[in-house]
């Protein structure tokens, strides 16, 4: 089996991982990285690829702007180009992950292997994940590691607004990206129960039956009691210069500095207790800093609070807040709390798992931790510490006094901890039980031909040019004459393909009345059904794989009592295209409907158009993946395709690699979100004088190569 794994945000390498950097570099990078070397380690599995951005900025690492690195023989990181160069965050990313799919596709297609597997971790991998599996055929899994719908109810629960919440963390697109990868993934991997009842049951696509729980592994090799001869850890000096007494038991919060880790109601419990100041010492390791003031905003504002908490309570000499630590310190800052007799607390507002505390009790260390998420399942399997509630300094307190208090009690949860990270948490039993629950997705794919149906001259046609028909090629009579004069003079090197919401027969009575020569390509029925040449060859391949997961009766019940939508005629009605008039006065906003659709289980894909069509199709179908599959079995490069269109039907054929072109008589303001995206050309002209002035602004046949000889046959 070949595996890819997905995790495109943060900063990803095989050594150093720069765990507590920023927002985006914490747990999930750890875990992509375990568990693709986990799965590396098989017999049964051939390769791995964890996929992310690349990055070059002189900012990071010039590990990060390095396209390939191996792990090991069977495993690799592969970082594929989206964007700018610069490390960007996450939130940033959404606009150029559409460029990321058709990227790593090209990479997939070049090295002439696709994976039988794409596992997706987070919500923007999610996307990318989507896309990719539907255009290879290949099931999907996903991990969420967090969701947006939990944060974002979190973050009002704090105090924000929720305009505010949408806007700065993109929450619309990231939660309409989830409810996608929940439609489309044939598995969900979770790591605690708590996932799948609480958070995942927040959403339409909620399905219980489709989720497993396996939990991530530690590293038992690096992560270990501290001998009992070991001497002094080497970090025992950055910790000890803080302390008056450091012969006093240990307390280590060690987490990134996000308000949501709750470090500042953990160092409010320590200041408001005596009792528990008398018994141990507080470490917080948050992050690395040379300066508060040069860090982001959220990162800053959390260690000023910590350092000003520290003064309120005047806790000098008992709270040690290194500014430094190395990855490779992590292992030896848990020993030194273990030597110290200490405790590792998590007291985050909730914990979508809680790796910490794995590698925390796999050391040696008793643990108390939030009662919000991962850590129920953790201390419950292993009955190694106490769930306390975060907002309840004074129960915080209590529960590290508790097992402080009374050695015998701690080193009962120490051995019970070590007994069961070894049982239940290591990388080998997590990658044992995972390729166990994958074996029988990938019984049922077919992967793409490699080449086309039709004559193989097509093949050597470099580059092609894709148009909607209405409104986008039509309507300007003399256009059309010099848009099919110019076709005709360039066919050579070109492809010629129109991508419509019409069915064939309707598209071929259009082409002949205007004049217009029958397409290499046609992408008909909003990108439902693909015929080549004059000769209406079909591509049977692609209706087949257009067909998953679609159920037509079930789409027509579902909608059958919508107020404002009527269908339309049986001449625009096809086997994989469910058409209606939308009255936008009458019907409730696509959203709902989307979500009425969301919550009867059907993974489809609704497009609405000219303010007044609603079309649902296959997840699978759109008339830009219908575009990005023949790319593909043509060889013909997404950098060398145009495309042109004027409605909310065509949005994603031109998100991404390839070049395009909104005619100016574009419906209302359907396409004007791509109004900042540099390969998305806004024509001055309407119709097809449009899409003349696109080509010659690109100068699309200036370099368009003609071969010397053309095969007459396959």
């Amino acid at each position: 089996m070949y595996i890819l794994l997905l995790s495109i945000h943060g900063l990803i390498r095989g050594h150093d991982l720069e765990l507590g950097r920023d927002a985006d570099t914490g747990g999930q990078t750890k875990y992509v990285v375990d568990l693709a070397r986990a799965l590396g380690e098989r017999d049964d599995v051939s390769q791995v690829d964890l996929v992310t951005r690349r990055v070059i900025d002189p900012a990071v690492s010039p590990d990060y702007g390095e396209p390939v690195e191996g792990l090991s023989g069977k495993v690799r990181i592969v970082r594929i180009d989206a964007g700018p160069e610069g490390y960007i965050p996450k939130e940033q990313l959404w606009d150029h992950l559409d460029g990321f799919v058709d990227s790593l596709a090209a990479y997939l297609h070049d090295q002439g292997r696709w994976p039988n597997l794409v596992h997706s971790h987070y919500a923007d991998a999610g996307y990318v994940g989507v896309r990719l599996s539907n255009l290879a055929g290949v099931p999907l899994v996903h991990t969420g590691h967090s969701l947006g719908r939990d944060k974002r109810q979190r973050l009002i629960a704090a105090g924000l607004d929720g305009e505010q919440i949408d806007a700065r963390y993109n929450m619309v697109r990231r939660i309409d990206a989830e409810e996608t990868v929940l439609g489309t993934a044939e598995l969900v991997i979770t790591s605690t129960h708590n996932e799948i009842d609480q958070q995942y049951a927040l959403y339409d696509y909620y399905r219980p039956e489709r989720m497993v729980v396996i939990p991530p592994g530690t590293d038992l090799v690096q992560f270990h009691p501290p001998a009992a001869d070991e001497p002094p850890v080497p970090f025992l000096e950055e910790v000890d210069r803080f302390l008056d007494d450091p012969d006093k038991s240990l307390i280590l919060a060690l987490s990134r500095a996000d308000h949501r880790k709750n470090i500042v109601a953990l160092v409010e419990a320590y200041g408001e207790s005596p009792e528990l100041q008398s018994l141990a010492n507080l470490l917080i390791v948050a992050g690395n800093r040379d300066d508060i003031r040069d860090l982001d905003e959220g990162a800053r504002t959390v260690l000023t609070d910590v350092l000003l908490t520290i003064d309120a309570y005047d806790l000098y000499g008992r709270v040690a807040a290194p500014k430094h630590h190395r990855a490779d310190d992590v292992p030896d800052i848990y020993r030194l709390a273990a030597q110290r007799d200490g405790v590792f607390i998590n007291p985050a507002l909730t914990e979508p798992f809680g790796l910490t505390l794995l590698e925390a009790a796999a050391s040696g260390l008793p643990l108390v931790a939030t009662e919000n998420g991962g850590p129920v399942d953790i201390i419950g399997n292993c009955r190694n510490g106490l769930l306390v509630d975060p907002l309840d300094r004074t129960a915080m307190a209590a529960a590290l006094i508790r097992i402080l208090s009374d050695p015998d009690y701690r080193s009962e949860l120490v051995r019970n901890g070590l007994a069961g990270v070894r049982d239940r948490y290591s990388w080998q039993a997590h990658a044992e039980t995972y390729r166990k629950r994958v074996a029988p997705l990938t019984k049922r794919t077919e992967p793409i031909p490699d080449t086309p149906p039709v004559r193989r001259r097509l093949i050597y046609r470099d580059r092609a040019l894709f148009t909607d028909l209405d409104q986008s090629l039509l309507g300007d009579a003399e256009g059309v004459r010099l848009f099919t004069e110019m076709v005709r003079a360039n066919k050579r090197c070109s492809n010629f393909g129109i991508a419509t919401g019409r069915r064939l027969d309707s598209l071929l009575t259009e082409l002949k009345r205007h004049g217009i020569p029958v397409p290499d390509v046609m992408i008909t029925s909003l990108g439902t059904e693909i015929h080549y040449s004059a000769a209406l060859v079909v591509d049977d391949f692609w209706s087949e794989h257009v067909d998953h997961l679609w159920k037509p009766h079930a789409v027509r019940r579902a909608l059958e009592d919508v107020p404002g939508l009527v269908p339309q005629g049986k001449s625009e009605q096809s086997r994989f295209k469910i058409a209606y008039h939308y009255d936008p006065g009458v019907a409730p906003p696509v959203d709902e409907i989307t979500t009425l659709l969301r919550t009867r289980e059907l993974t489809v894909n609704v497009i609405h158009a000219f303010g007044q069509f609603l079309d649902i199709v296959p997840i699978r179908a759109s008339k830009g993946q219908a575009l990005r599959y023949v790319a593909h079995r043509f060889g013909i490069p997404l950098e060398h395709i145009l495309v042109a269109g004027g409605s909310g039907a065509d949005e994603d054929m031109m998100r991404g690699n390839t070049l395009a072109v909104v005619v100016a008589n574009r419906h209302g303001e359907e396409l004007s979100q791509l109004v900042e995206m540099d390969n998305i050309y806004f024509a001055r002209e309407a119709h097809a004088l449009g899409i003349l002035e696109a080509v010659k602004h690109y100068d699309f046949f200036g370099a368009c190569a003609v071969p010397n000889s053309e095969p007459d046959s396959a």
